[in-house]
């Protein structure tokens, strides 16, 4: 059975009583998934091959995995966790994912819709009626599922995104209690397009979209990714904010490129994004519960836990709109032809029809992922440091584990 340790959990931490019905059904569905990735010690070791391609691109780490129909069947790390040491990294060590993130806040939302709590035509001005007076006519108009698609109107991150975002230290309340904020901020603003007609990959979208789940849920965003998501899906190693602890090194440093050096980013609020904007892309793990996330994702509800109906999984990598290159392009989704839910759809160099893809960078690191949904397969790839030869290097690596793994001449 694959082993996942909690290191980035205190110990003896637990969302619900062990004993409560609810832990034992997440437990049940842990287990299932757990026997369906398979042993650790089985699978074909890819950490050969990245600590090369570390070495070549001169990256501190990189960490990669492959799962198909179920079962992990390569997973590789190599590096170190910090430029100029020699800690090496281990399979359990805790990456960074960034904007991939956004497809766990497409799910929750999908989770609310198929309890009758939200639909996918659900407006800010139903959500929010208290606002609604308000709200821009256009705003009032937005609804959850053009939020979750970049489509709503809202612009893509610009000045005043980041100069709201400098504002919310001196707000009072919990992380949810500043997203309300910030939609109160936005709420009597023109947008930028009107709702549903065009793309703009926008990170304010998606801490909206978090905003809207808080409501209808009646819980935070960090408590329900963490009991609706990590828990039944056996991330044990997921956590939300900096991967490392503060004052200690023990996940892979982010890095950042000054005056041509490498320089590793100390656990702070300077290594990540806000924690505000978190449904957009804060969450950290390691690559063996990125591949089981990609892996359960692929299935499309072909095995448990089954958190969504089979069709709603389906949802969430269909296609809603179509994005010119000039909209991407400067995003983790770029030369992405289409956008779905939290998922881009993008043609790869390696297959004949395109995959469900990803990207999520804080900066710092980044990280990769590839579903495909036809042969039920996926690749993540991961790295600690985001220079101009990232993109390449992953996208070079993410080609070769598909030829070797996936693709049907292997």
């Amino acid at each position: 059975m694959l082993q996942f340790h909690a290191s980035g959990q205190p110990a003896g931490r637990r969302t619900t009583p062990q004993t409560s019905p609810t832990a034992l059904r997440a437990l049940l569905a842990g287990i299932c998934l757990l026997a369906s990735v398979g042993s650790a010690q089985a699978q074909a070791s890819l950490d050969a091959m990245v600590k090369e391609e570390a070495q070549q691109a001169a990256f501190p780490a990189m960490a990669a995995a492959v799962v198909s129909k179920g079962k992990l069947v390569a997973v590789g790390t190599g590096g170190t966790r910090r430029v100029g040491t020699e800690i090496p990294v281990t399979h359990d060590d805790r990456f960074h994912i960034g904007s991939d993130t956004k497809a766990m806040t497409a799910l929750m939302a999908a989770m609310m819709v198929e309890e009758g709590k939200l639909r996918w035509d659900s407006t800010l001005a139903e959500v929010f009626p208290e606002l609604a007076a308000g709200m821009d006519a256009g705003v009032r108009r937005v609804t959850i599922n053009q939020l979750l698609s970049h489509t709503s109107g809202f612009p893509s991150d610009n000045a005043d995104f980041e100069a709201l975002l400098a504002k919310i230290p001196a707000q009072p309340g919990n992380l949810s209690d500043q997203r309300y904020w910030m939609l109160q901020q936005i709420a009597g603003k023109a947008l930028a397009s009107e709702p549903g007609t065009s793309f703009a990959y926008s990170n304010l979208g998606y801490t909206l979209a978090g905003a809207v789940i808080e409501r209808v849920s009646g819980t935070s965003w960090e408590e329900m990714i963490v009991q609706r998501v990590f828990t039944p899906l056996g991330l044990k190693t997921a956590g939300i904010g900096p991967q490392a602890s503060v004052g200690r090194v023990d996940a892979p440093l982010g890095h950042t490129l000054e005056d041509g050096k490498l320089k590793a980013m100390l656990a702070s609020p300077q290594a990540d994004n806000p924690l505000v904007i978190s449904p957009a892309g804060t969450v950290h793990m390691s690559v063996l519960d990125f591949a089981r996330w990609g892996g359960w994702m692929a299935g499309q509800g072909k095995r448990p836990p089954h958190l969504v109906k089979p069709e709603t999984m389906k949802k969430l990598v269909t296609p809603v709109i179509s994005m010119a290159a000039t909209a991407t392009a400067s995003t983790t989704v770029a030369g992405a032809a289409e956008y779905a839910l939290g998922w881009a759809s993008k043609d790869m160099p390696w297959t004949s029809y395109p995959l469900a893809f990803h990207g999520g960078s804080n900066g710092m690191n980044k990280a990769y992922i590839w579903i495909d949904t036809r042969r039920d397969a996926s690749i993540v790839v991961m790295t600690n440091v985001a220079v101009p030869s990232t993109d390449e290097v992953m996208l070079k690596l993410g080609g070769k584990l598909y030829g070797r793994y996936v693709s049907p001449a292997k």
